[in-house]
């Protein structure tokens, strides 16, 4: 908080050298009467005494003045003759010199002793204001309570105003303060250094410089243009605010990673939980539909599609609900890799004879290069990357559309893609593709629950390689799922 100014600090330096001045000739005039009494000496001592004093109570400038004005009273009513600046001894002269530099020095160290000391007292205070102020910010909750803090310190201290604008927030709020300018405040935020608007008059602007990036900006309105000292003053404001604010910051994500954790582990479980519980009932299902179609005598022709679409519907079940815990078993990381080296072409082909109903009347077209190299991967998993893959194309595809399936090599990596002739993934494309239980804005009417990308994903992240989305600038999606190449064991031919 500002310290109360004292009477004589309030006054001007003109009204300070008056009263200099009021104070020599009163000491002349109380000491005229003791001029038969006292000693030269002793006189001497009574306008040294007077420059000490206004040294210490009005500052150099008053001192200097009260040093001169002192010897020319001390010569005019001290010195015989009296009344005149005449000297009737020339050692007087060297008295006036030896009393003038003992004034001078006498009130050059006093004044200098004085701003030292206020100084020190200023800078103790405003240590003891950033102390506070830090105890302060690190109790804030919150960005709004910050804005709480800040604002009645900078008016207390410097009598002004301020705005804090916080990096990726709306600052409509602050822009009530007159003369703050987004413009200004977007430069400094961009180039990290301090700006003054000239327009808006005394209006400094200073980055939140902290550790990791620049937070925001702070706006600080003053009536007069500050010195340097409160200039530091104000940047170690700004720095305190910024770590203050990134603190908040990673509170809020590790709160926030926190509850994603505990969310992700309670879906898991539940998935878990939930796909164990449903498929010995589906299998059940599934094995007494089987028999029904085999009993004899044969069932009508509508109570045999019936049961066949029975059955093929409660195969469907069956495979989200695998789907539900082959998901739960990567999250927890409890999948074993059994990675051999293995040709992707016999892994395509086991691919489409699993899904061969799932494609139906869609055109398939295969195109893989005879020199594809080996590769290292889990063949059953990989296998359901693949099936996932050409489901989606399928469920998404016109019926008589084309599926495509190509490989190439691309540096360290082998690329295999499948592409349809669907209406292609919802643009932009973002990665909340491969989360969980989430699915293209063209839904089909073929039911699903968005966990085929989300598997297929995990799968291949665990095989150390990349799985990427695309449109056709023609119409259609396209999933291209990289591999890496690593280096195959030599083969040798038979013959050796």
């Amino acid at each position: 908080m500002h310290r109360l100014k004292s009477p004589v600090e309030r006054l001007s330096p003109g009204q300070k050298m008056v009263l200099s001045a009021l104070a020599c000739v009163l000491v002349a005039i109380v000491a005229a009467p003791l001029r038969e009494v006292l000693d030269l000496a002793n006189m001497v001592m009574l306008f040294l005494l007077t420059v000490l004093v206004v040294a210490v109570s009005l500052g150099r400038n008053p001192a200097i003045l009260a040093s001169v004005l002192g010897v020319l009273l001390f010569d005019v009513f001290f010195v015989p003759p009296h009344f005149s600046l005449a000297v009737s001894n020339l050692q007087y002269l060297i008295t006036f010199a030896v009393m003038l530099a003992t004034a001078l020095i006498t009130g050059h160290l006093t004044a200098t002793l004085k701003e030292q000391a206020a100084e020190a007292e200023r800078r103790e205070r405003r240590t003891h204001a950033l102390y506070e102020i830090a105890s302060k910010l690190a109790g804030a909750l919150n960005e709004a309570q910050v804005r709480e803090i800040v604002t009645p310190f900078v008016t207390a201290e410097f009598s002004g105003r301020c705005a804090l604008w916080l990096a990726e927030r709306d600052f409509s709020g602050d822009a009530a303060v007159e003369g703050f300018a987004p413009a200004i405040a977007d430069l400094v935020m961009a180039s990290g250094l301090r700006r003054v608007d000239h327009d808006a008059g005394h209006a400094l602007y200073l980055p939140l410089k902290a550790p990791m990036r620049v937070r925001g900006v702070l706006l600080v309105q003053t009536p007069e243009r500050l010195p340097e000292a409160d200039l530091a003053f104000v940047e170690a404001l700004a720095s305190l605010v910024a770590i203050a604010v990134e603190r908040l910051h990673y509170v809020e994500v590790a709160q926030r990673s926190e509850v994603d954790m505990a969310t992700e582990r309670l879906r898991s479980s539940i998935l878990s939980a939930l796909s164990h519980d449903l498929r010995t009932p589906l299998t059940v299902l599934i094995g007494l539909a089987d028999s029904i179609s085999l009993a004899a005598p044969e069932l009508p022709a509508v109570a045999q599609d019936k049961l066949d679409e029975l059955r093929e519907q409660t195969r469907r079940l069956a495979g989200l609900v695998g789907n539900l815990l082959e998901m739960a078993r990567l999250n927890a990381g409890s999948v074993t890799l059994r990675q051999e080296w293995q040709s992707l072409e016999e892994v395509v082909g086991s691919s489409l004879k699993l899904v061969g109903d799932a494609l139906g009347r869609h055109r398939l077209r295969v195109e893989l290069p005879r020199d594809l190299p080996l590769l290292r991967f889990d063949a059953v998993l990989i296998e359901r990357v693949l099936c996932n893959l050409l489901e989606n194309a399928a469920k998404y595809s016109p019926a008589d559309g084309e599926i495509r399936i190509s490989a190439q090599v691309a540096g360290d990596f082998v690329e295999l893609s499948v592409s349809d002739q669907g209406p292609g993934f919802p643009e932009p494309l973002s990665g909340d593709l491969f989360d969980m239980f989430v699915r293209g804005n063209g839904e089909s009417a073929t039911p699903g629950a968005g966990l085929g990308l989300a598997i297929c994903r995990a799968i291949v992240d665990a095989h150390g390689g990349r799985l990427r989305v695309a449109n056709h600038s023609t119409g259609g999606a396209c999933v291209q799922v990289s591999l890496p190449r690593g280096e195959p064991p030599l083969i040798e031919p038979e013959g050796a």
